[in-house]
């Protein structure tokens, strides 16, 4: 204490940008010591790469499998994590009361919500590096640029981060936790990862392609298989996806 008898140093919040870290950091380690999330981030997506590219189980068209393979699986671990991961994170966090005690710190309501969406963006780099490094292990030969692949991988981000806080905020965890694994295994099916569209019939087509997992997948596979410049229908696609997401989620979200 100090002559006067108060405290040095005086106690308060900290500055907005350090519980912003913080709780990032704390997001992303309890994240990755999840073993259900370990196992829909990392074993699941690095599974099928090694599967579906050693092993000749679907027709992927000319050409090596891990070319087609990998683009789309990067897509399936932005999923798995944007969507998947954080939906069922944070429904049960919202359901054991921890997102309505967070609420009632410090750190605004707006700042939790930019700590889970950097938690995202980390664990999303590290399932990058990861499976880029087995892809090339397997033969992969990638093209484009790289500025076409971030805008794309950022706009799915951003549009499975909004689906998934739209989840997580409305349903109930139990609901949430069986919704969230039902759509990300319909998605793997039918979005383009490891299934090319065109194996489908026409009008499933047209749907299927509208769907943020197949316009993500093409979109990377156009860039990364066969090299071509910035695609402008998918990322307007997901531009929207993702517009629409964040803003539902922004209206709809439930904390308790």
């Amino acid at each position: 204490m100090t002559a006067t008898g108060t405290y040095s140093p005086q106690p308060g919040a900290a500055p907005l940008a350090r519980m912003i870290a913080a709780q990032a950091v704390l997001e992303t380690k309890m994240l990755l010591r999840n073993g259900e999330q370990l196992l829909l981030t990392v074993i699941i997506p690095t599974l099928l790469l090694v599967l579906f590219s050693t092993v000749d189980v679907v027709d992927t068209g000319d050409g090596e499998a891990v070319d087609f393979l990998a683009p789309g699986i990067l897509a399936l671990a932005v999923m798995s994590t944007a969507f998947t991961g954080q939906a069922i994170g944070t429904g049960f966090e919202r359901r054991y009361g921890v997102l309505k005690r967070l609420a009632a710190s410090p750190l605004p309501r707006w700042g939790l919500m930019t700590a889970k969406t950097l938690s995202v963006l980390v664990t999303e780099v590290l399932q990058v590096v990861l499976l880029t490094v087995i892809a090339l292990t397997l033969g992969w030969d990638p093209r484009g640029g790289v500025l076409a692949v971030v805008a794309l991988l950022a706009l799915g981000t951003a549009a499975f981060s909004g689906l998934g806080l739209l989840m997580a905020g409305t349903l109930k965890a139990e609901a949430t936790l069986a919704a969230a694994n039902l759509v990300f295994l319909l998605l793997l099916v039918g979005g383009g990862v490891v299934v090319p569209l065109d194996k489908f019939p026409d009008a499933a087509q047209d749907v299927l392609g509208l769907l943020p997992i197949a316009a993500l997948s093409e979109g990377l596979r156009d860039v990364l298989q066969h090299g071509a410049g910035m695609p402008w229908a998918d990322l307007g696609i997901l531009s929207a996806w993702a517009v629409a997401g964040l803003a539902a989620a922004g209206a709809f979200f439930r904390w308790e």
